[in-house]
């Protein structure tokens, strides 16, 4: 018996050895960048340098852990398709902006200021292909609001585009 328990733990070492922990939080997650540009409801254009969430794997990990987002960097999460979209702060320990974006490219909601850390469920309100995730209270000292429209085409990675 003793000699199964030490072959069994020996396999069930090799197996997190070999495939990395089972903590989904473990895994790395890569994003490429790239610009956007956004035009507020005044005219003020806007540049943005995004990180693109593109797969379910990015999109799932989001801004999860980010200690600190420059000025004009951001994540923007496209869903490949027009939906009601729902998100949370969970592992978020930043205040974040969230932009809700329909596919023509009109911000239709921005959640501001977001509370860190929150499970609390903050939904675009209606169906949207993107969100646009920026620091929190960024989007208010750029008069970024509802009505504002995203730069279409998106220059997507073609590799990862939805």
């Amino acid at each position: 018996m003793r000699s199964f328990l030490i072959l069994l733990t020996s396999a069930v070492l090799a197996l997190v050895v070999f495939f990395g922990p089972a903590s989904a939080d473990q895994t790395p997650v890569v994003f490429e960048t790239g610009r956007l540009a956004i035009v507020t409801t005044d005219g003020k254009p806007l540049e943005f340098e995004v990180e693109w969430a593109l797969t379910p794997e990015q999109r799932a990990r989001g801004l999860m852990e980010r200690e600190a987002l420059a000025d004009n960097a951001g994540m923007l999460f496209d869903f490949g398709e027009t939906r009601m979209v729902t998100m949370w702060m969970a592992n978020t320990p930043l205040s974040l902006d969230m932009v809700f974006i329909d596919e023509a490219g009109l911000v239709v909601r921005v959640a501001a200021s977001t509370t860190p850390f929150s499970e609390a469920i903050v939904g675009s309100g209606k169906p949207v292909r993107y969100a646009l995730e920026i620091r929190g209270g960024r989007a208010a000292e750029l008069g970024l609001t509802a009505g504002a429209r995203l730069k279409l085409p998106l220059d997507l990675p073609a590799a990862k585009a939805p």
